[in-house]
This record gives structure tokens, C-alpha cells and sequence, in this order.
């Protein structure tokens, strides 16, 4: 397959801010063109694409939790771009619900909230992004976003962790059934990093015992994140097909 390394045409959902910003930003200074997807923060959105090196990138808005809006969303990043020879799945909620204190209906909409987002338009992004892929015959990457709360338990998150372990599962069964054709699939599992949207939890006493789950003392950042997905989504990085890779600063180990 002849998957380029730089030149490629890359989607990245839930690109607005954070983690979503670093990724668009890493990939266009390794010469990358960039659909940059935001669901409601279109003036962020807008802030990140002005960020960008180089020429070519879009701006492609949608509710990636609807089943057409995901496919609107691969479609308009596919015609802006001319294709599409990377996804990365970044998009994703994280709102609180401990079982202890959270009502049924609450309980129940927020599941449904983040199997939508979190598992459900991961999977069907993946689906049409693929599917362009194997029709351009150059092979592709897919990385997924995850998370080391799939390994370790979220109390007060329990449906985050539990659609992160899916996406993990996802990812791997993805990895076999499209290696045949030249695509990679991979996942990587951010512990706690900072962005503007978490920077308060830094503070004071939380601040401390964020930074001491870490032996390094510190939060991640989100450029650490970035370049890691940069380098599954290369073509050397075939061979790290199925992976999920921990980003977490011995924060949390498993065998």
C-alpha cells in the first residue's frame, strides 16, 4: 500500500479545542491537510483551523451522535479534502453521573449520551472513513482516542469508561477485519492531561493529587498526546496495528 507520510488528507473529530486542537495542529506541521469537525463550537473551530500551518484544510460541522449527521460529516470532509487517508476519533463527552447520586432518567439519558457519542459515532465514522480507504486502494490509518479510565474504573464516569473499554474493543476487531487492505487501526490511552477545559482541576489540593498519580509529579499535556497519534497514523506504524497504547506516565500499569 502506498500510504504517503505527509500529504494526507486527515479527519479529526471533536477538533474544536484541547486535545482536538493539538491533533489538527501536529498533523498540518507535519504537512497534513486537516477536516477539522467541531459539533457546537463553531467559533473555536474557526480559531483552530487559523492555527494551522500550511494550505487546504477545512472546517466541517455535524452532531456526530445521528447516524447521518456522521455520514454528512465523512462526506463533506472527503469532498473538501479530495479523499481521506487518515481518521482520528477524538470526539467525545465526559459529563458526571455516580450512580449514588444521580436519578434513573438521568442515569439513562446520560448512557444513551455517551454510547452516541463515544462508541456509537466512533464506530460509524470509522465505517465511512474505511470504506473510502479501501475503494482509494492506498491504504489508511484510524486512530481512536481512548483512555486509561477503561482499565482502571471511573466511579463517577462509569458510562465514559465503560464506551472508552469499547472503543479500545472496537479498535481491535477493526485492526483485524481491514489490515487485508492496507488500513491500521490503533488506540491510545490518555491519562489525566491538561487543557483549558480541565486547567482549574490543577489548582490547589485536586492539583496536587492529579500530579501525584504521575512518579514524573506532573499532568500529560495534550502535545504529548498529539505526537503519539501522529506516529500510529505514519506509515511505519502498521506493525502497531491493534495496539492501545498507554499514555498515562506510569500513572496506572497493567500487564
Amino acid at each position: 500500500m502506498n500510504l504517503p507520510a505527509t500529504g494526507r488528507r486527515v479527519l479529526i473529530s471533536g477538533a474544536s479545542r484541547g486535545l482536538g486542537r493539538a491533533l489538527a495542529q501536529a498533523f498540518a506541521e507535519n504537512g497534513d491537510r486537516v477536516a477539522v469537525h467541531y459539533g457546537s463550537r463553531e467559533e473555536e473551530a474557526r480559531a483552530t483551523l487559523a492555527s494551522l500551518k500550511g494550505e487546504g484544510h477545512a472546517l466541517v460541522g455535524g452532531d456526530l451522535s445521528d447516524p447521518s449527521g456522521a455520514a454528512d460529516v465523512a462526506g463533506r470532509s472527503a469532498t473538501a479534502l479530495g479523499g481521506l487517508d487518515v481518521l482520528v476519533n477524538n470526539a467525545a463527552v465526559n459529563l458526571p453521573h455516580p450512580l449514588a447520586d444521580t436519578s434513573y432518567e438521568d442515569w439513562a439519558a446520560l448512557w444513551q449520551r455517551h454510547v452516541s457519542v463515544n462508541l456509537l459515532a466512533t464506530a460509524n465514522l470509522s465505517h465511512l472513513a474505511a470504506r473510502r480507504m479501501i475503494d482509494q486502494g492506498t491504504g489508511g490509518r484510524i486512530v481512536n482516542i481512548g483512555s486509561r479510565g477503561a482499565f482502571r474504573g471511573e466511579p463517577d464516569h462509569p458510562a465514559y469508561g465503560a464506551t472508552k473499554a469499547a472503543v479500545h474493543a472496537l479498535g481491535q476487531s477493526l485492526a483485524v477485519s481491514l489490515a487485508p487492505y492496507g488500513i491500521a487501526v490503533a488506540s491510545v490511552a490518555p491519562g489525566f492531561f491538561e487543557t483549558e477545559r480541565v486547567a482549574h482541576r490543577l489548582s490547589g489540593d485536586e492539583g496536587a493529587a492529579i500530579r501525584a498519580q504521575s512518579p514524573f509529579g506532573r499532568a500529560g499535556t495534550a502535545d504529548e498526546i498529539a505526537a503519539a497519534v501522529l506516529w500510529l497514523a505514519s506509515p511505519v506504524a502498521e506493525w502497531a496495528s491493534g495496539t492501545v497504547l498507554d499514555l498515562n506516565g506510569a500513572s496506572h500499569l497493567r500487564t
